[in-house]
């Protein structure tokens, strides 16, 4: 390595010595060092580490020394992660990849046993379980083996991946939620290689929660899966120097308002603002006040607020926190030590960083709220949730076919907009066991009928868990209980949760609520809320009823919680419970009452929320260093089902072609050393036209397969029963059920089939309203090209490689949209999907554009010459109409990185790293 600025260094902790590079002699060169934010400063020891004069240049190093806060970003660099993160939904296609690889290599005539992470990768499983069985002591044991029965060939392949790559670790079910198992015990807080090297923790990872990490001082975010593979194999990720906004955060909590709360107005204030593509860092007085599980709960919503990463500094908390979760006394010396040693350990001593812009929140004027109904940005305060619901239920009744029950609403409303005492439901139903029985006709709009302690948001956080465990416990001293349509269920992040919970004695009162554990993983979150019971699911849909669920995750997008529940609310634990009680969303907390106790006298919230004192000494008295310790000490053991799971050995994957889990993926049929020339697109269809805000989870498939779909017809056709289908994140591993599951959401509106909701479309030029994979195989046949036009915020929502992978085998060539989220975007280049930016002003629908001409996009082989820069920047579309008329307008290339225009020549990531790995052996 160059060490061009001569910053290799030792650095002494205890009896151990330690090379670092010093970012202090670095300032001596460069004395704006000193004033970078931390964010900034954990990449700047990342070039210096990595300086090799190819990838990271001196000059890559002075440039980011000598950042401006307020520029443009303009300058492209290389980080190299320290190691990365998975979870078994986006891992496994991750590993089928690295095995068709290995394919690939011995067929073009290389070693096979090269293709392995160079990096350690952890992948955890964690999004595969089920609520299928909620309520019952024995729910947990139900699920786990179905999830067992349901995946047994993907767990198989991944015991396989085990030993068959090296650096390569499986954490298996029923441990936690990949993002709390990697704040518990993954972390390192700083690494040291085998030459004894210490450097940063920092990562990439699978999930786009990956930023969650950030609340510990640990740099890392979310890339899509074929990003993360060239990372595992030593490909640098390129990305331009960010902007950095700071986050300021003064005073402290006030009673009765939790992290939840804060990170949902966190949240709304960074989305308003716009951040995306951005660095937002949090500093001021008021971060001392938060623990380190409130600043990972916010750390955790950064893809919500759009940023790249939200990171919080190393400090006397950090210390806290890794000794509380057993980590080694050295370990916690040498982060101490270390971050101290680069000037990035923060206390009043700590100069101000310089940001490009700074918001500034006081933590005392933080209010209870929920977001919703259908996207993490609109926070609602708890006050006004009655009124916003009343004001979005026109919209969500016409969204579920505009014919409901007139007399489905729970609260009628009276000119002045206040609940009428004559229909206001003062108490729950007496609980029932299942089936739910006559009560089911209680059901109204905005009955509560998913009521989840769900996903890694919260549940890393003892103070809101605990809140949720108290408040269920004077619910229950009071006589009160969840009404039978209510669907409820307790998800912890990790098998600390459940300790902490039974050692303050709060777990038996969840218990009587019938929060029951139910799995340890993302459930309700993602879509695996399971099945509602039948009653229940049949009230909904005769009588066209919106109803609600209310989960203590961070993602409510329309479709995603459950295709039968249009409302979909983020909220603490402890307010979930809350609501479970209600039995509604649009409750008056304030003059109603959650019910009445065994007295016959009414029980209101303020009589049943824990105090922030009583919070605290549980937290105090329950959560312990020797049940971290402990419970970590086994992690990749696993239970006795993953323990039975016997496989056979070799470097090579044995595939199975009656398999409808894993199959081997066609993105290296064909390949040829050295990549076929670029060519202009030329007479290109419109596959999708699409509105503002289109999810991942509109595109990539996603929650259950419908029997009528296209997928589930290729299943029946392989011989898979309904019954068996499981869920599309479930077979993600196999690329011919995944590409007919793209933009088949059932949310999706192509405003080329107008008035029509699902993965439809029209073949041109005859219009024929076909299936999107059927137009799309009948455009591969006719030789057509493919684009799909969207608005604003294309792409925003999960990290899902299948979003960018079925889109590529969809035979798709561009997107044009007026915007893009960040990972989706970076998937697409990677995948050999041009990403085509509207100018400002510009859309399809300012232009005129109605899908059904044909595009050619000219200038992209003379743009790949020379990087997408400068004038070769923007592109030239012609779209001609059936009648003959054109329009022509331009657009930007995203291909925004040198290193991403060399993916796109080779035809997508995977293809370049392999060519690469053939050129060096």
């Amino acid at each position: 390595m160059p060490n061009s600025f001569q910053t290799q260094t030792t650095l002494s902790v205890g009896s151990r010595q330690y090379t670092i590079h010093s970012l202090p002699l670095l300032e001596k060169v460069f004395p704006r060092i000193r004033r970078l934010p931390f964010s900034l400063k954990i990449l700047l020891e990342n070039l210096l580490r990595n300086e090799n004069g190819l990838a990271v240049r001196a000059e890559d190093i002075e440039a980011l020394a000598n950042w401006e806060a307020s520029a443009e970003p303009t300058r492209e660099i290389s980080f190299m992660p320290a190691r990365v993160l998975m979870q078994d939904f986006t891992g496994v296609p991750c590993v089928v990849d690295l095995a068709a690889m290995r394919d690939a290599m011995r067929a073009l005539g290389g070693d096979p046993s090269r293709i392995n992470p160079l990096v350690p990768v952890e992948l955890v499983i964690d999004h595969s379980v089920q609520v299928d069985k909620f309520g019952t002591a024995d729910a947990f044991r139900q699920n786990v083996e179905l999830e067992y029965e349901r995946n047994r060939e993907r767990y198989l392949f991944l015991r396989w991946g085990q030993q068959a790559f090296r650096n390569f670790a499986v954490v298996p079910p029923g441990t936690g939620i990949c993002h709390q198992v990697n704040l518990e015990f993954l972390a390192r807080g700083v690494f040291v290689d085998p030459q004894g090297q210490a450097y940063f923790d920092t990562l990439v990872g699978t999930d786009s929660h990956t930023t969650m990490i950030n609340g510990l001082g640990v740099l890392g975010w979310g890339v899509g899966g074929i990003e993360a593979e060239a990372a595992m194999l030593g490909q640098p990720v390129a990305m331009l120097i960010p902007q950095v906004v700071g986050f300021r955060l003064s005073g402290r909590l006030p009673e009765g308002a939790t992290a939840t709360d804060l990170v949902l107005t966190v949240t709304q204030m960074l989305r308003k603002k716009g951040v995306v593509g951005k660095f937002v860092e949090f500093f001021g007085p008021g971060v001392s006040q938060l623990s380190l599980a409130d600043r990972a709960t916010i750390a955790n919503m950064a893809p919500e607020y759009g940023a790249t990463c939200g990171l919080f500094p190393i400090d006397a908390e950090t210390l806290r926190y890794l000794r509380q979760t057993g980590r080694p006394a050295e370990t916690v010396a040498l982060v101490e030590a270390y971050a101290r040693a680069q000037g990035v350990f923060h206390d009043a001593s700590s100069p101000p960083a310089d940001y490009s812009d700074v918001l500034e929140l006081d933590l005392a004027t933080v209010e209870p709220s929920l977001a919703g109904p259908s996207r993490p940005q609109d926070r609602v305060r708890l006050r006004e949730v009655p009124q916003s619901f009343r004001e979005a239920l026109p919209k969500l009744t016409a969204s579920s076919g505009g014919k409901s029950d007139p007399k489905a609403l729970s609260v009628l409303w009276n000119e002045s907009g206040d609940p009428t005492a004559s229909d206001t439901v003062n108490g729950p139903a007496p609980a029932r066991t299942q089936p739910v029985g006559e009560a089911v006709h209680q059901i109204r709009h905005g009955s509560v009928v998913i009521a989840a302690i769900t996903s890694c948001t919260n549940t890393s956080n003892p103070s809101v868990m605990l809140g949720a465990g108290l408040l269920a416990q004077k619910a229950v001293a009071r006589g009160l209980k969840v009404p039978p349509w209510v669907k409820t269920s307790l998800a912890p992040g990790s098998q600390v949760v459940t300790e902490y919970l039974r050692a303050a004695g709060v777990l038996p009162a969840l218990e009587q609520l019938r929060f029951h554990l139910v799995g340890y993983g993302c459930t309700t979150c993602i879509g695996n809320s399971g099945p509602l019971p039948e009653e229940v699911s049949r009230e909904i849909n005769d009588r066209r009823l919106v109803v609600a669920a209310v989960l203590s995750g961070n993602r409510n997008f329309e479709g995603r919680v459950h295709p039968e529940v249009r409302a979909n609310y983020l909220a603490s634990p402890p307010l979930v419970v809350a609501y479970a009680l209600a039995g509604r969303i649009d409750i008056d907390w304030e003059r109603e009452p959650v019910g009445t106790d065994s007295q016959g006298q009414p029980v209101y919230l303020k009589d049943l929320w824990p105090s922030h004192e009583e919070i605290q000494a549980a937290i105090d008295r329950c959560v312990r260093e020797e049940s971290f310790r402990r419970i970590y000490a086994s992690v990749y053991e696993g239970d006795e089902h993953w323990r039975s799971l016997q496989v056979s050995g070799g470097e090579l994957y044995l595939w199975d072609a009656s398999s409808t889990y894993i199959a081997k993926p066609p993105y290296f049929e064909g390949m040829q050393l050295t990549p076929p020339p670029l060519a202009d697109i030329h007479g290109a269809r419109v596959l999708a036209l699409l509105g503002d805000s289109i999810t991942t989870d509109h595109i990539s498939p996603a929650g259950s397969i419908k029997k009528d779909s296209p997928a589930g017809q290729y299943l029946i056709r392989r011989g898979v029963e309904p019954k068996d289908f499981n869920s599309y994140g479930a077979r993600r591993g196999h690329h011919e059920v995944m590409m007919r599951g793209t933009f088949a959401n059932i949310r999706l509106k192509n405003l080329l089939v107008p008035g029509v909701e699902g993965g439809v479309t029209r073949h041109f030029p005859d219009g024929t309203v076909q299936s999107i994979y059927d137009a799309a195989m009948t455009y591969q046949k006719e030789g057509v090209p493919l684009i799909v036009i969207a608005g604003k915020e294309y792409g925003s929502g999960s990290s899902r490689d299948w979003a960018a992978k079925g889109t590529a085998l969809l035979g798709v060539r561009a997107v044009i949209a007026e915007s893009f989220e960040r990972i989706h975007r970076s998937n697409l280049v990677g995948m050999g999907v041009v990403p085509l930016q509207f100018l400002p002003g510009q859309s399809a629908a300012s232009l005129g554009i109605t899908g059904e001409e044909t595009f050619d996009i000219a200038g992209l082989v003379a743009g790949a010459e020379h990087n997408f820069s400068g004038e070769h920047r923007q592109l030239r579309v012609t779209a001609r109409k059936p009648e003959g008329q054109q329009i022509t307008f331009s657009v930007l290339c995203r291909i925004d990185t040198p290193q991403e225009v060399l993916y796109y020549r080779h035809g997508g990531i995977l293809p370049y790293v392999l060519r690469q790995l053939l050129a060096g052996q």
